[in-house]
């Protein structure tokens, strides 16, 4: 097949071509999935594309002319039929989070090439080492809401997912053959149940990385900062780093400017923000400035878990004997053992394999695969 006719996609925007698709997918075997999203251009992000692939066909799903896909949540929900992602984890939240689709028999072929120890494992890199593919990335940062997409934005929409079919048989056969395919497939059921986080009303600074360095004044004004952004934001429906920057708000809430002058030598705003947003800024700063001690924020402070000599050191034994199990498999050692599940297995001291069952921190085909060495290393 030559490049152009493996290019060729049908763009479904009615219900019933998208009927048609649900019925002719329900007697596929294996499907591959892609989606492209507008997160870098609106206040809320939604999956304006879904391009599917079987063998001699490409699809592209308009999401934005047509926003209901309850007519493939069947094929998705069905066991029977494999759908290949490529770093999935923001697919299913997205297309959960949507269109309410759940996802079963899911198989991310980039949790396949970490536990086939690649050592990248980016779709571009992994499709241009095992099948000398060279991928164009330049539309990946485009607007994928405009309408019409141009030929080209959809010939690139259609370029990654028409491989990930023949990627994952690949990259099967060689789990297969290093008997490591049984704990993908259960990485991947973990995978599948992954959800959007959805916001509770908690403090806008808790989602701020570096607020925790600001004492309670600080963070009092930051959270005026945030929320006025996310307004901006929101009115403008633009995203909320194309508004004011993580560090910008962070270094206001440090200087806590009172006047223009103060504005302009904290340096962090441009003549455009300081013309424009200048004088709200002033003014939230001003509400944190004059909100009462008491009911200034705190940021929340973990205490660290209480770890007994004893228990420090089995969890010594534990990473030594996971970097060592790293080294021999070829793949990187957290795959092997997480910290936190190391840090569980220290604490209850399992005297015995079964011992390990208790332990939620750690896959079944851990336990299955590693458990007896678990206890050697601690018994040792």
């Amino acid at each position: 097949m030559s490049k152009d006719e493996s290019l060729r996609h049908d763009i479904i925007t009615s219900t019933a071509e998208l009927d048609d698709l649900a019925d002719k997918l329900e007697r596929e075997a294996v499907i591959g999935v892609d989606l492209e999203a507008d997160s870098m251009f609106h206040f809320q992000e939604r999956v304006c594309l879904l391009q599917i692939s079987i063998p001699g066909r490409n699809v592209v799903v308009d999401t934005v002319k047509l926003p209901d896909l309850s007519a493939l949540k069947s094929v998705f929900r069905d066991p029977q039929i494999k759908k290949v992602f490529h770093g999935a984890d923001y697919d299913v939240r997205s297309l959960y989070r949507d269109f309410d689709i759940r996802i079963n028999n899911l198989f991310d072929t980039q949790l396949a090439c970490l536990f086939l120890g690649f050592t990248e494992t980016g779709l571009e890199a992994v499709l241009k080492n095992l099948f000398a593919v060279t991928l164009n990335k330049k539309f990946q940062r485009k607007d994928w809401s405009r309408r019409p997409l141009p030929k080209d934005m959809l010939d690139y929409a259609v370029s990654d997912v028409r491989y990930l079919a023949p990627l994952a048989e690949r990259l099967e056969q060689e789990l297969q053959e290093k008997g490591r395919l049984a704990w993908v497939v259960e990485e991947c059921r973990v995978l599948s149940k992954v959800r959007p986080t959805v916001s509770d009303g908690t403090q806008l600074f808790l989602n701020c990385k570096g607020a925790g360095r600001l004492d309670p004044r600080g963070l009092a004004v930051l959270e005026e900062l945030l929320a006025f952004r996310r307004d901006i934001a929101r009115a403008k429906d633009r995203p909320l780093f194309k508004v004011f920057s993580h560090e910008t708000l962070l270094a206001l809430a440090d200087a806590r400017p009172a006047h223009a002058a103060d504005l302009e030598k904290a340096g962090v705003l441009s003549p455009a923000q300081m013309e424009r947003y200048g004088r709200d800024i002033l003014s939230a700063v001003k509400v944190a400035m004059h909100l009462p001690a008491a009911q200034l924020p705190r940021y929340p402070r973990r205490r660290p878990q209480a770890v007994s000599a004893a228990a420090s050191e089995r969890i010594q034994r534990l990473r030594r004997w996971r970097e060592t199990q790293g080294r021999r498999l070829k793949i990187e050692p957290a795959l092997v053992c997480s910290k936190a599940a190391m840090m569980a297995i220290a604490l209850r001291k399992p005297a015995k394999p079964e011992d390990l069952t208790d332990v939620a921190e750690l896959r079944p085909w851990q336990r299955k695969v590693f458990g007896k060495d678990i206890v050697a290393v601690l018994k040792k």
